[in-house]
């Protein structure tokens, strides 16, 4: 067998997957046993033999996508990850075969330069300054500039890394001073969190603020919660906003934060990894006024934009925060030599980058800006008519009105009725959703990310978790 013909093969069976799963005449979500689903794949035998090719590969792809969850299937509701479009998954196929590490220039010029314009095409729609085109300029402070990471995550980890760097310049030698504190809401992705501790910052260091009771920030009481901070002998590393929080998708207030950290001179973070993809729509974007007043931003393109699992944006408003963010040495990677393009390996903690602008590009050059928008106003429109539809009903009360594509719903009864509701729909397959604590309470939860799914699949949702509460409770 021959590359074209076994790649013939991935497609025809990726092209059932992709239709069937559209239609929804198969179970969204399947969940086989482990061990067995490790016995139906036959995955030690291929190894012995090593004989995935051919009619072994068909059986195989057909085992494996069986057990797949369906993210095409208009029943899909659960997370916030996007329904790719199938040119991300031909630039995976391009990216893999090439196998460029593009980090460095001369590994990857043509991904190298994909990304630097995709950043550069992101940060215009920020509303900060491109990277300059000239590799010798590209990292002067006046200018914005940014990377493509493998996941939000890991952007914010690393937004945080260049704060730290900015505050304490000389890190790298000497390490963490003891007075370095995050000023955080509750509602802020738990990666914040994570990456206070992979810094050595610690979670004791990071200073809540207060919210609403939907978990939105209160802008007015940000000075209590520096003073607070102070009042211990601590200096704010940044302070973190969310554009869009996770459970409930709403927006923190960015200008007013904005505002308030330039004034006290605090680093500004916006994590916006599911709801920067606004600031493409014109009727949605001032949703994310006043994001141009942070000092660092996180955009994911693997949630609203599209594109296949993982492709994060980490932008900066000024190049010289991120490429003062990390020191390295390594005698084959760093010296003098003639310099085409770009390296992006000084702004990231990955050593090795996959081609993560192809996939962007691709997506977005097959949809163009407008595809691209027009989809992000279908799923915010779907949602708030959903919500509306929602709100009609007696038996189901709603946590917030929604701002992006998210919504928390649950039915009348106890949390322990929501979560059980949610095994029952799994188990039956036709709907896949997530739920969530809005104020100590059990929420449904759905996330509209399919181009597919419509309000009639919103009204048979309704109609089965009506009957599995019916057949739990008895009425």
């Amino acid at each position: 067998m021959s590359f074209q013909e076994d790649a013939a093969l991935v497609s025809e069976a990726l092209e059932g997957f992709l239709q069937q799963s559209r239609q929804g005449d198969v179970q969204v979500i399947n969940q086989p046993r482990l061990r067995a689903l490790i016995q139906q794949l036959d995955l030690g035998a291929h190894i012995r033999n090593g004989d995935l090719r051919g009619q072994r590969l068909k059986v195989f792809l057909d085992d494996y996508l069986a057990a797949a969850t369906r993210l095409h299937h208009p029943g899909y509701l659960a997370h916030q990850v996007s329904v790719p479009h199938y040119a991300g998954a031909l630039a995976g196929l391009v990216d893999a075969f090439t196998n460029n590490p593009m980090a460095i220039y001369e590994m990857g010029p043509s991904a190298a330069a994909i990304e630097y314009f995709m950043v550069n095409w992101l940060l215009g729609k920020v509303g900060w300054k491109p990277m300059c085109a000239d590799s010798a300029l590209a990292g002067e402070a006046a200018a914005g500039a940014g990377v493509l990471t493998h996941g939000g995550s890991l952007a914010n980890t690393t937004a945080l890394i260049a704060a730290r760097s900015r505050l304490v310049p000389d890190v790298w030698q000497r390490g963490n001073p003891p007075d370095l504190a995050l000023l955080a809401s509750a509602e802020s992705h738990y990666s914040i969190a994570r990456a206070a501790g992979i810094l050595g910052i610690g979670r004791d260091a990071l200073y809540p603020l207060a919210v609403n009771e939907q978990g939105v920030i209160l802008p007015e009481r940000l000075p209590q919660a520096l003073q607070r901070l102070r009042a211990d002998g601590k200096r704010p590393l940044a302070l973190v906003a969310n554009a869009c929080s996770t459970a409930l998708g709403l927006y923190d207030p960015l200008l007013e934060i904005g505002r308030f950290c330039r004034e006290q001179g605090i680093w500004f973070h916006v994590d916006g990894a599911h709801g920067a993809s606004a600031l493409l729509s014109d009727r949605y974007r001032q949703l994310l006024e006043g994001v141009e007043l942070a000092d660092s931003l996180v955009w994911d393109a693997h949630k609203l934009m599209r594109t296949p699992t993982v492709c994060a944006a980490l932008l900066v408003r000024e190049a010289g925060f991120l490429d003062n963010a990390f020191q390295q040495e390594a005698s084959y990677l760093f010296h003098d030599k003639a310099q085409p393009g770009f390296d992006f390996i000084g702004r990231t903690v990955e050593c090795t980058k996959a081609a993560l602008g192809l996939r962007l590009f691709m997506v977005l050059a097959a949809l163009g800006e407008k595809g691209l928008s027009d989809y992000i106003e279908r799923q915010y429109d779907l949602t708030r008519e959903i919500y509306g539809y929602l709100q009609r009903q007696p038996d189901i009360r709603c946590a917030a009105q929604p701002q992006s594509n998210i919504l928390c719903f649950r039915i009348a009864g106890e949390d322990k009725l929501q979560l059980l509701i949610r095994d029952h729909l799994m188990t039956q397959g036709d709907f896949y959703l997530s739920t969530a604590l809005v104020n100590d309470r059990r929420y449904l939860r759905i996330v509209v990310m399919n181009p597919q799914t419509g309000l009639r699949h919103i009204e048979s949702l309704l109609q089965q978790i009506r009957g599995v509460r019916k057949k739990i409770v008895g009425q």
